[in-house]
């Protein structure tokens, strides 16, 4: 027995009453399904772990919205489904946010020291970390929250070490002094990708630099964009294949201000049309100077400390350093302005020119990245990267679009290594051992400084036996535990069942701009410790824009809160209005406050519906049996379409095409068309005929909520708990029913045709009506010209007519009436006596006057050509269509004013 719906929604009631119960009844659980076409089968997503330190962002919202409908999506197909949430500890950010709270205390984390610094973060996390996944909770997300994991758990931090450990046994780790991106801000080393590029304006200083092979030596100009790194220079390059400087080769300059002599090599790298084909090399500075550097053996001099500030601890000689006196010390920046200040000084500066320049910043703070000598952990990347290569290449992995597939290929080709240490506090900290007991064997040595890797502190130094050990104080990349998220969060290295069940996961849902910075490397973990490949799909969903396609930004105003969305129009309106936008080209989702009420609208729309088909069921029940008319056949024919093109959707990611599939069948079809042909026989005396219509209603209600379950799980439930009472209770909830099928024998074309043919012409009679003003409540009489039949009926009642007569043919067209063309039908619909036709002609005529007048003037302006140089292409192409569309009306007004007569 079906219970009542209140007369008003209320998304926010609503929505936290079913949550807490799906949450507390174990629903989100694997095995909680076993029937349909998923029974014994496993259906797998691992979230993307959002950082302790956010707050749900409208990403966050279509990103989850999109698994948690695939989620209930398989679980209602019957699929044993897990959808593994977590969190990431984020390194760099959470540090970041720590810091800046001790701040406010006067404080640094040096003042706490490392143990009592990683102590308040834990403490921070306990008290904000959980933060976002109870935010995840109100979208509606289905998480497994009972196997919830966090990269720096117990668990996770075992399988980093094995990873790291592993990994190094296999020599595909290793410790080096290399040039990395280095942050002076977060003082810490970078990955590539983890350097934001921006093109900028800046200059480009010309420096002399005098020969110094002895009397009449020639002098050569560099040309630089970094001044302030020439203290560092070991050498000047020139390109082999440039004539200009061939007399040159081998010679030595002097380096302004400093005074080192320093050799002209020639290296392919050199490009002879930058600047004057002449570059300084700065070997511990540039990376690609740093190449030059060990192709030529030249030594490598630091000049910058870990903060930014200029050193000049690596000059030999006491001249050297006069030479640039007081640029100690300076900031870096500042310092640029001080030698070229020097230089201009001293005759060296020949020239500035303005000059366009990428320059790399933190990805975090956005601080400029140095290029900086350092030793560091790396990852060997290609052994790594060639299988993951050939997963994408054989078609074992799939990227949707697929356009993604290009994009990841190129990158993966010619990865330079992989940077994985950090010059953190907050981490997993790397599990190798410095030895610096003294060495026994050989007493003319100090400490052994042997390198021990292994999980766990050795008791003693395998080479020397000896005990005394210091732990490396780096932290990894968080992006080095991340890698291993797919099966790390299942227990490996242990072999649990949860391991065996689960892994390989189907599907990752993810960002775009994070394609390499975790999809490659997951790719990578995955085929390395498992043999298979971590997922079979890889979904990137769009970024979320505002409706002019600009990025949502606090600084600009256009930022909408997820969370202030759901508590005005609820989470269903919002989960439903990011899913209608999405396209299948993953073009940008452009979002608006006016498509959240849109999807408010239709939430309210199926609240409405739901109500009117229970105050009308009669105890019918979702049965489709009785006395079915065309209304009906068309409907249930439309309803297993729908079926069709929804699940089809699904299934090929097309979740923007499913979603305007059921609004388009739920809003134009069962509530504008086919609600209001049952009005006409559930208010008639025809017992049969009502036993019939309440049959259809609750069967397209009961299939359409199910349909409708994964992208708008609470008020489905809410409905389909209220309509389906006692039976409901039995079942538990709408999550574990099963997902409909399309019944073919109920898809019928020809009913279809018939029933378009009867809804075109009452669009016609409308149209007619509302363009001459007739008034609703005033029956119209219309001739219909057609070899077809209609169901009179319908037509009457829907489209207010008063008589109405089908003729096959029409002599001549009857006097004072208006026409329409539709599908196989002439529609005259019959204006005398109706309409004050002098009034109205003259109505129709200013109408007509005015878009005439408008019309000659955007032709002018389309044959002015100085207009047509001064607009952009976007302003004349919409002048040209507005030239059309005022053709069209002139047109139409035209024909009404025939008709008049």
């Amino acid at each position: 027995m079906s219970e009542e719906l209140s007369k008003v929604y209320n998304p926010a009631e609503v929505e936290q009453k079913w949550y807490k119960i799906w949450e507390e009844s174990g629903y989100f659980k694997p095995g909680t399904s076993s029937k349909g076409q998923g029974a014994g089968k496993t259906f797998t997503i691992v979230i993307p772990p959002p950082n302790i330190t956010g707050s749900l962002h409208m990403g966050h919202a279509l990103n989850n919205s999109i698994q948690d409908l695939l989620i209930r999506y398989k679980r209602m197909q019957g699929f044993e489904t897990l959808w593994l949430p977590g969190t990431d500890h984020a390194g760099i950010a959470t540090q970041n946010v720590v810091e800046r709270e001790l701040k406010k205390e006067g404080k640094r984390k040096e003042d706490l020291g490392r143990e009592q610094f990683i102590k308040k973060v834990w403490e921070w996390k306990k008290e904000y970390g959980g933060r976002i996944t109870q935010q995840l909770r109100r979208l509606g997300a289905s998480c497994d929250w009972s196997r919830e994991r966090f990269t720096m758990d117990e668990g996770l931090s075992r399988a980093v070490k094995r990873h790291f450990v592993q990994l190094y046994n296999e020599g595909l780790i290793y410790r080096g002094k290399r040039i990395i991106n280095w942050c002076p801000r977060c003082q810490t080393a970078l990955s590539d990708i983890e350097v934001e590029h921006e093109t900028k304006k800046g200059s480009l200083w010309y420096i002399k630099y005098q020969g110094s092979s002895g009397k009449g030596q020639e002098n050569i100009i560099v040309a630089t964009t970094r001044p302030e790194t020439m203290l560092g220079d070991t050498a000047v390059a020139i390109s082999p294949k440039d004539e200009r400087y061939k007399h040159m080769w081998g010679k030595t300059v002097e380096l302004p201000l400093v005074g080192r002599h320093i050799p002209i090599i020639k290296d392919d790298f050199v490009d002879p049309a930058f600047g004057t084909g002449a570059v300084k090399v700065t070997p511990a500075h540039d990376p690609n100077d740093y190449e030059m550097g060990q192709r030529h053996n030249l030594p490598m001099i630091n000049v910058l400390t870990p903060d930014g500030k200029i050193t000049l601890k690596e000059f030999t000689e006491q001249r050297e350093k006069d030479g640039v006196a007081g640029i100690e010390g300076l900031d870096r920046f500042k310092a640029r302005e001080a030698i070229v200040r020097l230089l201009e000084e001293k005759g060296f500066l020949e020239k500035i020119e303005d000059y366009e320049t990428s320059i790399g910043h933190c990805y975090r703070c956005k601080t400029v990245v140095e290029p900086y000598l350092s030793d560091q952990w790396f990852v060997k990347i290609g052994p790594l990267a060639k299988p993951a290569i050939e997963a994408v290449e054989q078609g074992k992995i799939k990227m949707v679009p697929e356009r993604w597939t290009k994009v990841y290929l190129q990158w993966m080709t010619n990865l330079r290594d992989w940077c994985i240490s950090r010059q953190l506090w907050w981490g997993h900290q790397i599990p190798a051992w410095y030895c610096r007991s003294q060495n026994s064997k050989v007493k003319s040595q100090n400490e052994c400084n042997e390198i021990i890797v292994a999980e766990e502190r050795p008791k003693k130094c395998p080479k020397c036996g000896g005990t005394e050990m210091e732990q490396d104080p780096d932290v990894f990349d968080t992006w080095f535990s991340s890698a291993l998220w797919p099966f790390s969060t299942l227990g490996w290295p242990a072999e649990t069942e949860d391991l065996k069940t689960f892994y390989p996961t189907d599907v990752l849902v993810t960002s775009y701009d994070i394609i390499f910075f975790w999809v490659a490397r997951m790719i990578m973990a995955g085929l390395h410790f498992m043999k298979k490949e971590p997922f079979h799909t890889v979904y990137f969903n769009a970024l979320v824009k505002d409706i002019h396609g600009k990025k949502m930004s606090k600084s600009w105003g256009n930022v909408i809160d997820p969370l202030e969305v759901i508590d005005k129009a609820g989470a269903d309106a919002l989960r439903f209005a990011f899913i209608s936008l999405i396209t299948g080209q993953g073009q940008d989702v452009k979002l608006s406050e006016d498509k959240i009420t849109e999807a408010r609208n239709f939430a309210n729309k199926i609240w409405n519906v739901a109500r009117f088909v229970m105050m009308n069921d009669q105890g019918q029940g979702a049965s489709s049996q009785g006395q079915e008319e065309l209304a009906d056949q068309w409907i249930l024919s439309r309803l297993n379409q729908t079926i069709q093109k929804v699940t089809n959707s699904i299934e090929t990611y097309e979740f923007g095409e499913a979603a305007r599939a059921l609004y388009d069948f739920i809003w134009s079809e069962f509530c504008d068309w086919y609600i209001e042909i049952a009005k006409i026989r559930l208010y008639g005396q025809d017992e049969k005929a009502k036993a019939a219509v309440q049959g259809v209603l609750s069967h397209v209600l009961d299939k359409t909520l199910k349909l409708l379950h994964p992208f708008m799980p609470f008020i489905t439930e809410e409905i389909y708990q209220r309509v389906k009472g006692q039976e409901a209770r039995d079942k538990k909830t709408i999550m574990l029913e099963s997902w409909p099928k399309a019944e073919e024998k109920a898809i019928d074309l020809k009913i279809e045709e018939e029933m378009t043919g009867l809804m075109e012409v009452v669009r016609a009679v409308r149209n007619i009506r509302a363009e001459f003003n007739v008034p609703h409540g005033n029956p119209i009489d219309i001739i219909v010209v057609s070899g077809k039949s209609f169901n009179e009926t319908y037509i009457k009642s829907l489209a207010k007519v008063g008589e109405m007569t089908i003729v096959k043919q029409l002599k001549e067209k009857p006097a004072q009436s208006a026409s329409a063309m539709v599908d196989g039908a002439e529609v005259y619909v019959l204006l005398a006596g109706l309409i004050d036709i002098e009034k109205e002609t003259a109505r129709l005529t200013k109408d007509k006057e005015k878009l005439e007048s408008e019309l000659i003037k955007i032709k002018n302006r389309l044959a002015d050509q100085n207009f047509l140089s001064r607009a952009n292409p976007e302003s004349v192409a919409k002048e040209k269509e507005r030239a059309k569309e005022f053709s069209a009306k002139i047109a139409l007004l035209q024909e009404r004013l025939l008709s008049m007569r």
